[in-house]
């Protein structure tokens, strides 16, 4: 993600990240791996989805709750192809260590 940053810079994060999750990322010790994180999560949900409609990843902002869970903000189009599938809830799980990081989503009908 450094690299990808290094060489594309504000143009890349502003086309895959909302501002939101740039603030949160840049706040970070590691920026960089709170970004790639976010990336394998955007990822995953739109696999999980069948990636049946065209989705602009900042369609889905990654945030957390109080208690510090991730889950998702899902613009007013993904709502509603969820809705047309029945999914009810998406559920998502983070993990990184200090060089990779991984995304897990569940989608409940």
């Amino acid at each position: 993600m450094r690299r990808v940053v290094g060489k594309w810079g504000q143009r890349f994060l502003q086309r895959v990240f909302t501002h939101g999750e740039i603030s949160y990322c840049f706040q970070k010790k590691n920026p960089y791996l709170s970004l790639a994180v976010r990336f394998a999560a955007k990822e995953a949900f739109i696999k999980a989805t069948g990636a049946e409609i065209p989705v602009s990843f900042t369609e889905i902002e990654v945030v957390h709750t109080g208690t510090g869970k991730p889950s998702f903000i899902f613009s007013e189009k993904i709502n509603v192809h969820l809705r047309n599938k029945n999914i009810t809830s998406a559920h998502l799980s983070l993990s990184h260590d200090h060089e990779y990081g991984v995304a897990s989503v569940f989608l409940e009908q």
